[in-house]
C-alpha cells in the first residue's frame, strides 16, 4: 500500500523534462524515494519510479500522494513554442488543470503530503525594462503575468489548510543535458559557439537565471524547512542585461565573436525558423531573491561566470583588459 511508503517519499507532477529530471536525480541522491507523475517516461532512465498521469483527470496515480513526504508540481506545457490561440490556451489551461486535479488527489488520500511546493514563473512581473523586482513588485501586464497569477490563485485554492505551502517564481535555469534536454542553455551555448550570441534587440533586457545546483537545493530546502512558507523567488541574486550575459557567456565557450541580432531579425527567425516566441529573447526581467537571501539560503553558484566555468568545464577565456559590467539597473522609485 502507498500509505506504507517512507517518509522521504517525494513526487514530483510534470516531473519527465529537464528540471524534473535534475531535481529527482539530486534527491535521490539526497537518499529520497523519487515518483515522477507524467504523460510519458523521461528518456532517460534513473533512480525513480515513472507513473502515468494525464495531468488533468484523477486516476489511480493520485495513491502516489498517500503517506508521501512532500510533492512539486512543475506541470505546464512549455513556453517555447509560436503563441498561437491554441498554444497561449494549452499554457493555461495545463498549469490550472494540472494544479487542480492535485487538489482533488490531496482531498482523496488519508495521509496527504504535509508540504506542496509549487513552480510558478518570475514572468509574473512582466517585462519592466529598468526595475529590479523582488517578492513584493507589482505583477506586470500581458500574457505571461496573466498565466503566473491564474497559476498561484489556483495553488492557493487546492492547497489543503493543513499543508505548507510554498511558491517558486523561476527564471530559467542553466543546466546540464541528460537526455531530457538542458534548458534554456543548451540553446544559448550551440548560439555562442556558432558566434551567433551577439546582442539580441536592445540587449539591456534583464536574464534572471540560475544553476541548476542551486534550483534543486532550493527545492529540496522547501520541502524541508518547515519555515519556509508562501511565495519566493527562486533565481540568482545577479541578474545580467542580456548582452552582458551574452558576452560572459561567450567568454566561458571561448568564442570571441558574438553577431548581433536585430529585433526584426530575431521576430523573423524566431518564427519561421526556431518556431518559438520571439519575446522569450527580447524581453526580459531583473529580479532578486530577497526572501531566500533573508533567510540565509547560500548560492554556490551566485555569479555567472562561477556557474558557466562549471557547466562548460573549462576555464573561462579573457577577452582583454576590459571589466565585465555585472552592475543592475538603478530601480525607479
Amino acid at each position: 500500500m502507498t500509505a506504507d511508503l517512507p517518509s522521504n517519499h517525494i513526487v514530483i507532477a510534470g516531473g519527465s523534462g529537464f528540471l524534473g529530471v535534475s531535481l529527482a536525480s539530486h534527491l535521490a541522491a539526497s537518499g529520497s524515494s523519487v515518483v515522477l507523475l507524467s504523460r510519458k517516461p523521461p528518456k532517460v532512465s534513473g533512480p525513480w519510479r515513472h507513473v502515468v498521469w494525464d495531468a488533468r483527470t484523477l486516476g489511480d496515480w493520485h495513491r502516489e500522494l498517500d503517506g508521501a513526504a512532500g510533492v512539486v508540481n512543475l506541470a505546464g506545457r512549455s513556453v517555447d513554442c509560436i503563441k498561437t490561440p491554441d498554444h497561449q490556451d494549452e499554457i493555461l489551461r495545463s498549469r490550472v488543470e494540472a494544479t487542480r486535479v492535485l487538489g482533488k488527489a490531496m482531498r482523496a488520500v488519508a495521509n496527504p503530503p504535509p508540504v506542496w511546493v509549487q513552480m510558478s514563473t518570475a514572468h509574473i512581473y512582466g517585462d519592466p525594462p529598468d526595475v529590479v523586482c523582488t517578492e513584493d513588485a507589482p505583477f506586470g501586464y500581458g500574457m505571461a503575468p496573466f498565466v503566473g497569477r491564474a497559476w498561484e490563485e489556483e495553488f492557493a485554492a487546492s492547497v489543503l489548510p493543513t499543508q505548507r505551502p510554498v511558491i517558486l517564481r523561476t527564471g530559467f535555469v542553466l543546466g546540464r543535458n541528460r537526455g531530457a534536454g538542458g534548458g534554456a542553455f543548451s540553446r544559448l551555448r550551440l548560439m555562442a559557439r556558432l558566434g551567433l550570441g551577439g546582442r539580441i534587440g536592445a540587449g539591456t533586457q534583464g536574464m534572471s537565471w540560475s544553476h541548476e545546483t542551486d534550483m534543486n537545493r532550493i527545492f529540496e530546502r522547501a520541502l524541508s524547512d518547515p519555515n519556509m512558507r508562501g511565495a519566493y523567488i527562486a533565481s540568482a541574486p545577479t541578474p545580467l542585461a542580456q548582452h552582458v550575459f551574452m558576452r560572459t557567456l561567450r567568454r566561458a565557450v571561448g568564442m570571441p565573436i558574438g553577431l548581433p541580432a536585430y529585433s526584426w531579425m530575431v521576430r523573423f527567425g524566431a518564427r519561421w525558423l526556431l518556431r518559438t516566441d520571439p519575446e522569450l529573447a527580447l524581453y526580459g526581467r531583473f529580479v532578486i531573491p530577497q526572501r531566500l537571501q533573508e533567510e540565509g539560503f547560500a548560492f554556490r553558484f551566485g555569479q555567472l561566470d562561477d556557474a558557466l566555468k562549471e557547466l562548460t568545464k573549462q576555464t573561462p577565456a579573457i577577452i582583454g583588459d576590459r571589466p565585465f559590467d555585472n552592475t543592475l539597473p538603478t530601480p525607479r522609485a
